[in-house]
């Protein structure tokens, strides 16, 4: 299979922004039914050998266990309880509200009692309109839908290897259903002040200093797939730090800046994977150096934190 197979945007964005809002639907059932962890961390999906899963959650009364599957090869929703009864869900030909109808039936079917807090979707252009009434969204293409799960996979492999070089506190690698990346975060320790204003969601995931790696699909303000790393708070003069390779750069995005490597410069490279890595180690160091972090002092050469053992050939 192909390192990093193509996924331009405008090829599936279709696909993509009825896929976005399926797994919001789930997310937010994830959301209900899980026990909060710090930064959010109880919320997002992890990748299996055939899709995503939100990992075993309880129901409100405490009796059912049960976990939520996206099938990216059967093209199916898998909801299935720990007693091994399950119920599925075709993904294909569905619209956002007969998604959204369908899942919360096959969960009472399996005498699940959860219920969604706010049932529309989060930070999307539609997200005063309930998932039950979202008709418009409905295409789904499987080859596309597979290919995403894919590229996940991949990049959630490059991720994981690249977090084993920091002893420090990290994140897993996750995906997340409201800005649809997969993502992983390096702390610091330090505390970060916010302003009150800052929203809830936000203000818990930047609760600490932190340095965030990952890759997104690609939206409205930046429409191609890349790889990308900020720094919070953004320490000043980072932009003046260098990237890795040549065709990585500093990005406007908000009211601070991203480092970016575009997906398809990456797999342009003859040795892709070991190019997002030296990118994702240059934003470190650039984030890391501005910040002030203990560079030395939080390095795991090769997963190893004991200075006696030797690093691992492999």
């Amino acid at each position: 299979m192909e390192l990093f197979p193509p996924i331009p945007l405008a090829e599936w964005q279709e696909t993509k922004e009825t896929l976005h809002r399926f797994a919001q639907v789930v997310g937010k059932i994830r959301l209900a039914a899980s026990a909060r962890r710090n930064h959010w961390w109880n919320v997002p999906f992890h990748l299996t050998g055939r899709g995503v899963t939100t990992r075993p959650m309880r129901d409100v009364d405490g009796h059912s266990v049960f976990t939520i599957d996206f099938d990216f090869v059967d093209h199916q929703l898998v909801l299935a309880t720990l007693d091994g009864r399950a119920k599925s869900v075709p993904l294909l030909g569905q619209s956002v509200a007969s998604f959204h109808n369908s899942t919360l039936e096959a969960l009472a079917a399996l005498g699940v009692r959860v219920s969604i807090n706010i049932p529309r979707p989060f930070d999307l252009p539609d997200a005063d309109r309930p998932f039950a009434e979202d008709t418009e969204h409905a295409a789904y293409d499987p080859v596309l839908a597979n290919r995403y799960w894919q590229v996940l996979s991949q990049v959630a492999l490059v991720l994981e290897e690249f977090s084993a070089g920091f002893s420090g506190k990290v994140s897993p690698v996750h995906h997340f259903w409201h800005t649809f990346d997969i993502a992983h975060s390096r702390f610091s320790g330090r505390h970060m002040d916010q302003p009150p204003q800052i929203d809830p969601v936000s203000r818990e995931a930047y609760s600490r200093e932190l340095i965030s790696f990952g890759f997104w699909f690609g939206d409205d303000a930046f429409a191609a797939p890349a790889f990308y790393s900020y720094t919070a708070p953004e320490p000043a003069e980072l932009t003046g730090e260098p990237l890795t390779p040549a065709t990585a750069h500093w990005v406007a995005r908000n009211a601070g800046h991203l480092a970016v490597l575009p997906y398809d410069s990456a797999r342009a490279e003859s040795d892709p994977r070991a190019v997002v890595l030296a990118f994702y180690e240059s934003a470190y160091q650039a984030g890391a150096r501005r910040a002030g972090w203990d560079i030395a002092g939080f390095a795991a050469p090769g997963g190893i934190t004991d200075p006696q053992l030797p690093v691992p050939r492999l």
